[in-house]
Order: structure tokens, then C-alpha cells, then sequence
């Protein structure tokens, strides 16, 4: 779908939407809904749904298909997925060569381009085991400018000619000759190349991905922004556009560290919703620059740390006392336990039932253990996870298990023991670390890599969905009943379903006569529910040509 420039949106109409199935919790075999309003005024059966075909502006036959709450993607870099998008994507290179001619035509293809940028690779995947030398860069590009991020975008390479950009890059901690960039270095490099965007590209680009976005049934994403990873004008330009064009609901993080009431004010003037998203506690695996307890399995260090217990705690008291959300960028077992001992310091000075209230997140929150799942339950921490990375690393050959070993590698991403505990969980996809993929991502919770780790369809749905309102604080949206906010998305699907992890799972729960709503079948191997339509507050914001 193609958005239009700025236009007022059109008046909601009261629609009818009947003949399919509608997944809700009112009512678990309903086939039609109303929406008045931009809100769901009523859901239930066909034959009730007859009273109300004569006073609505609109009855849409939905032909046997499915209606769910749209999806909400909790943690997105909208910018850099839409020049992922309309720039060079490296993710499906299946060798150095073969990343090196995509560079080299990519270069003969956009001759005007400032600087030339790049996303995905990943030299994990590749038989040669290492990422594209700067000699072999400068030789593909011709000497021009290029910025090149690795697939979770902590560390990139570049080309001489924009290192030369950055006066005393080589003084910067992060730098090394022939090697990926991080840390300081990188971030200076990564505002280099993305100041020669120009505000016509990044408009493109961000049109593009909600675009994307609507697309797949996603009706709100949680962009991740802050001064390490983008500029003020990006963030605000965004939520700016998605104020003024149809599309999914843009719901800004600034990651910021707050430490007073001057601070919390300027996040709000910002138009953010929190100081969260990637405040970054630490890296990541890929990068080697995630915090760990014990040194890697394949490098003689534990990665790095840029928040401690002590600065998590100053921050969380800051925003809590202001009334803002706090939040952390957490990946190994070392930076979450800083967060979970600064958050605690931080409820011992203030009180556990102000930092609970306030709904403090964690993204990603990779290397739990059994007493930081305990933590996180406890203080109120709601874990925003993104499932598709152990699709794409996990597993005994995996990244994951390169970096850290199989058994620590087991470990990660303990969906079923943070949902036992009684964690919130608010899924997403990092995009473009992993792609904007919501039936994708509810697929890979529910055939974890990790057996011992995998959760239901149905849990992983509501985590995709409900999960991602109740991350902002909000316990009114992702769920289609009556007096929800009228996000939802339609979909062509095959027969409806209750998937379990295992047989373990109580049986009742899978039988009909249960009265849980069924799902799309997400076994691995069968095709995904394809989306008709994506409405947002009752407004149409995407319908797939020719469905």
C-alpha cells in the first residue's frame, strides 16, 4: 500500500463485518463484529448479526476469513527498516562473494547516493567466517562512501572514504583497522552516513515501512529511538507523519537517560512515550559486545558495559518520579542483572508499588536465569522479546552456540518459565535485525528451538497483540470486544486450530468444547496466513490488490 500525503481522515463509518470468524475472548466462536466509532461496539453470532444489517453505513462479507486484533510490533527502527527496505540488503548473501556483488552492483546502481548504505550481513553464515575487509569494500564501491550494519546493527564496517568523513575516528574506542566497528566509533560513523540522508530519502524510507508494516496486519509499532542510535529530527519526523498519513499507530521510545524532572520533560516535548527502548545496558552476542557473567565461548573477554546497577537505579527513580516509563537495551546475564539490582534499589527507595505501577520494560532480556525471571516477576518488568532471533541463531550449530557454547546457549530466551512466572511479554522484531513478521514471530515462540522454552500459539498471539498495549501501559487494545479500540486485521488462513507446545499441555484446552478460540495452524513448513485488510481506530489502512 502507497501512503498519500497529509490528508484529514475520513469520518468513521459503522460497519458490519459478518460470514467469517472473529477471534475474541467475548465470545469464542463469533462471526461477526460491529464497529461505530473507531471502537468495537459489538462482537457475536451470525444470525444475532442480522439485527444489525439495516443501521450500518457498511456490511463487509468477510467470506470465511479470519478477523484477529492487529498486530502491534513492540520494538522497530522504522527509519532504518524502510532504507533497509528501498537500500541494500545483505541478509540473503550466502557467501563474502556473493555479499561483495551486491555491494559492487548496488554501487553501479545508485551513482548519485551520498553514501551508499547497506544492512544484514552476517559472516556467521558465511563458509569464509569473516566480514568484507576495507581494501575489499573500497574496490566494490570505488572508493566511495559506505556503511554497511551487521544483521543486530551493534557493530558494521565501512568503507576509507567514510571513515575519512569522521575527523579522529581512530581515537574512538570501538576502532580497530580491519575489523567491524563498535561502540564509539561506530555510532560516530553510523551519524556520518545517516547525515547524508537526505529528508526527502528518510520520509521515503519511513513511508515504506509502515507501509511494510500495514502490510502484515500490524496496526501500532513501538519505535525505538535515542541520540546512540538516530537523531531528534527522525524521531519527530515520524511520529509527525504517522500523525498526519493512514497507517499503523507509531508509538515513539526515546532512549535517553533521565536523571530529573528536566530530562522527563524534555523526553515528553519529543512527543516520546517513555525513556526507554535501547538505553543500552550493553550490546549484543553477534557483536560480541553483550555483557556477560563468563568470558565468550570464541573471544577472551565478557563484552561490554555501559550502564551499572547504580546508573539503572538513577534512572528508573527519575522517571518513575515523573511519571514516565524507564526501560533498557539488556541483553547478556551480566546487564540484566545490573538492571534487575538497579531497579530494585531503585523500588527500596521509592517503593515496589510505584516501580510496578509505572511499567518499566527490558528489551530483549536474552539470558535469564531462574532468579532474574523471579526479578523480573517481582519488580513488574515487562520483557520485550523478540522470538525470530532464536529462529535465526539459536540452535545446537548456531550463533548462539558459537558465541557462547550449547549449554549456555540453551538457556536464552526462556518464554515458558518468564510466562510461568507470571512476566509480561510484549513481542516484536527489532526490524531490521529480524524482519517485520508477526505470524513469523508467534511461529517461532511456539517451536522454540529449546523445547523446554516454547509456549502456545495462543500465548505467543496474545503476546504479538494484547502484549504490546499493555507495554505502554495501556490494558484497552489488542483485543477485539466491545469498547476496544477498532485496530484489526483480516486474513485469508487455512483451518482454525489450538496449538500446544506438547502433550503436556492439558488436552481440554485443544478441544472445542473448551470454547478457546482457534488460530492459523503455525506448524513449521506450512504457509502463513496471508492479510487481506489492516483497519487502525476503524480507519482502512491497507487492503491487498485483487484479494
Amino acid at each position: 500500500m502507497t501512503q498519500s500525503t497529509a490528508t484529514p481522515p475520513e469520518p468513521h463509518r459503522t460497519v458490519l463485518l459478518r460470514g467469517g470468524d472473529v477471534h475474541s475472548p467475548a465470545d469464542p466462536f463469533a462471526t461477526a463484529m460491529v464497529v461505530e466509532r473507531g471502537h468495537v461496539a459489538w462482537v457475536g453470532s451470525e444470525g444475532a448479526a442480522d439485527a444489525f444489517a439495516a443501521g450500518v453505513d457498511e456490511v463487509v462479507d468477510l467470506e470465511g476469513a479470519l478477523v484477529t486484533p492487529a498486530f502491534t510490533d513492540a520494538h522497530v527502527h522504522t527509519t532504518a527498516t524502510g532504507l533497509a527496505l528501498t537500500g541494500l540488503d545483505l541478509s540473503g548473501a550466502r557467501s563474502l562473494p556473493e555479499a561483495l556483488d551486491l555491494v559492487r552492483d548496488r554501487a553501479a546502481r545508485r551513482p548519485a547516493d551520498r553514501v551508499l548504505l547497506g544492512h544484514g550481513w552476517d559472516a556467521s553464515r558465511w563458509p569464509e567466517g569473516r566480514q568484507p575487509l576495507r581494501a575489499e569494500l573500497d574496490a566494490a564501491t570505488g572508493g566511495r562512501p559506505l556503511y554497511l550494519t551487521r544483521i543486530d546493527v551493534h557493530s558494521a564496517v565501512a568503507t576509507t572514504a567514510l571513515l575519512d568523513m569522521v575527523p579522529g575516528v581512530e581515537a574512538l574506542s570501538g576502532y580497530r583497522p580491519d575489523a567491524p566497528l563498535t561502540g564509539d566509533a561506530h555510532h560516530a560513523v553510523r551519524a556520518a552516513a545517516y547525515a547524508a540522508v537526505t529528508p526527502g530519502q528518510r520520509t521515503e524510507a519511513q513511508r515504506a515501512a509502515l507501509a511494510r508494516a500495514a502490510s502484515l496486519g500490524i496496526g501500532s509499532v513501538h519505535e525505538c529511538g535515542g541520540p546512540d542510535i538516530s537523531d531528534e529530527d527522525d524521531f519527530t519526523g515520524l511520529l509527525k507523519l504517522a500523525g498526519e498519513e493512514p497507517g499503523p499507530r507509531v508509538f515513539g521510545y526515546w532512549a535517553d537517560h533521565v536523571t530529573g524532572a528536566k530530562d522527563a520533560d524534555r523526553i515528553r516535548e519529543l512527543g516520546a512515550v517513555g525513556a526507554a527502548g535501547d538505553l543500552f545496558v550493553d550490546g549484543s552476542l553477534g557483536s560480541h559486545t553483550a555483557c556477560l557473567h563468563e568470558p565468550y565461548a570464541d573471544a577472551p573477554h565478557t563484552g561490554t558495559a555501559h550502564f551499572d546497577s547504580a546508573a539503572v537505579a538513577a534512572h528508573v527513580t527519575a522517571c518513575t518520579e515523573a511519571g514516565l516509563q524507564a526501560g533498557f537495551h539488556a541483553i547478556g546475564d551480566a546487564a540484566i542483572t545490573s538492571v534487575v539490582e538497579g531497579v530494585r534499589a531503585a523500588a527500596d527507595r521509592i517503593g515496589v508499588a510505584r516501580v510496578r505501577a509505572a511499567r518499566h520494560r527490558v528489551e530483549h532480556a536474552e539470558m535469564l536465569t531462574p532468579e532474574t525471571v523471579a526479578a523480573f516477576a517481582e519488580l513488574g518488568l515487562t520483557a520485550s522479546v523478540q522470538p525470530a532471533f532464536d529462529a535465526a541463531w539459536g540452535g545446537e550449530a548456531g550463533m548462539y552456540a558459537q558465541r557462547l557454547g550449547a549449554e549456555r546457549a540453551r538457556t536464552l530466551n526462556p518464554y515458558a518459565a518468564m510466562l510461568r512466572a507470571g512476566v509480561p511479554l510484549a513481542f516484536g522484531s527489532d526490524s531490521p535485525v529480524t524482519p517485520l513478521d508477526p505470524w513469523g514471530t508467534v511461529r517461532a515462540a511456539a517451536f522454540h528451538r529449546t523445547p523446554e522454552h516454547r509456549v502456545s500459539a495462543r500465548a505467543g498471539f496474545t503476546a504479538h497483540t494484547r502484549g504490546g498495549w499493555r507495554a505502554l501501559g495501556r490494558d484497552d487494545g489488542g483485543v477485539l470486544v466491545p469498547g476496544a479500540p477498532a485496530d484489526y486485521a483480516v486474513w485469508r488462513t487455512e483451518e482454525l486450530v489450538v496449538q500446544a507446545p506438547d502433550d503436556r499441555v492439558a488436552r481440554w484446552s485443544t478441544d472445542p468444547r473448551s470454547g478457546t478460540p482457534g488460530l492459523p495452524d503455525l506448524t513449521p513448513g506450512r504457509e502463513l496466513p496471508v492479510c487481506l485488510r489492516t483497519v487502525v481506530f476503524g480507519h482502512t489502512v491497507f487492503v491487498r490488490p485483487n484479494a
